[in-house]
């Protein structure tokens, strides 16, 4: 009746929790970006195809984070739409400025046309005006050109903000690219390290082959385990872990505690020897505790000889079960 209870209690928990909302800045400042974009004159006939990735890439962070995946997917998914905002609005801007440049060599145009139908007009009905009014015709044309030359000035500088725009896009792009790009191969780092999603976070199991039985020495075909995980963090330098020793059933709980601790801190001084800070390390031997297998046969056992590393998210933050005893 008690483990019924319990199970309730944690139902109501869960369900309490995916009716809450997620958020994250990343995401709403993508959004902003979207939205602006999508009420830009200009964003259907020069960004159309950018306007459509964003909103794609939006959508799929908005997914990614009801679906609670790790913060770094979220935030590149969400870095992506509004990349994807940022070049649209770049494209939208250079076709208003190719907009402007036409209106202004348009009026420059009309003014000088214009100008030289006044001037044929002046000359026929005043052939034979006095000097007088030959220079204050002449004055006019002079006030005319400088007009001309204003325009043409105009001109001149709205094409350079057109220069500038299309600049600015192609900087958009080559950032998106390399964002893409770092999705990747945090998505692939993850799929080495064979990581999954708990209800502490995301968290990967180093099994019994890093070390003898009994002991907590790392054996070195612990190397390759480890100089991935080193290699993940030194690219992803905000997260922090949380590095959990287990054993299976035989011996005292108190022997147990203390191998599953020291074997905690071995990997820990590991990672530690690679480059990582020791500021981003916390350990504890959890013993036999947690046996994720009946320790009633040795491949049971063998599967509880683990050490798992949970993983914060991008601030640095735990998950909630996710508590420590030690910080290294």
């Amino acid at each position: 009746m008690k483990k019924l209870i319990l199970v309730g209690v944690t139902m109501a928990g869960l369900a309490a929790c995916a009716t809450t909302p997620q958020r994250n800045a990343e995401v709403e400042q993508a959004r902003g970006e979207i939205d602006t974009l999508s009420q830009d004159p200009f964003a259907q006939q020069a960004a159309g195809a950018d306007l459509e990735a964003a909103r794609k890439n939006l959508q799929q962070a908005e997914t990614a984070l009801q679906q609670d995946q790790p913060a770094a997917v979220v935030d590149h998914l969400a870095y992506l739409a509004k990349r994807h905002a940022e070049t649209g609005l770049a494209r939208a801007q250079e076709a208003r400025s190719r907009q402007e440049v036409a209106r202004a060599q348009e009026e420059r145009n009309k003014i000088l046309v214009d100008e030289r139908t006044r001037e044929a007009m002046n000359a026929q009905a005043q052939a034979d005006a006095a000097r007088s009014q030959a220079a204050d015709s002449q004055a006019q044309a002079a006030d005319s050109q400088a007009q001309a030359e204003a325009a043409r000035s105009q001109a001149q500088a709205t094409q350079a903000q057109a220069d500038a725009a299309r600049s600015q896009a192609a900087d958009s792009q080559a950032q998106l690219a390399d964002a893409q790009q770092q999705l990747a191969q945090t998505q692939q780092q993850l799929q080495d390290l064979q990581t999954k999603k708990t209800d502490r976070g995301v968290v990967a199991t180093l099994g019994d082959v890093l070390f003898d039985t009994g002991q907590a020495s790392l054996k070195p075909g612990a190397d390759r385990s480890l100089n991935r995980l080193a290699t993940f963090l030194s690219g992803h330098p905000d997260t922090k872990i949380m590095i959990e020793g287990h054993t299976d059933s035989r011996g005292s709980d108190d022997y147990n505690l203390n191998l599953s601790q020291r074997r905690a801190d071995a990997v820990a001084s590991a990672l530690e020897s690679r480059g990582l800070s020791a500021d981003h390390v916390q350990t504890r031997g959890l013993g036999k505790s947690f046996p994720v297998a009946s320790n009633d046969t040795p491949e049971g056992r063998q599967q509880n000889r683990r050490v798992e590393i949970v993983f914060s998210d991008a601030s640095g933050n735990f998950a909630s079960g996710a508590g420590s005893t030690t910080q290294r």
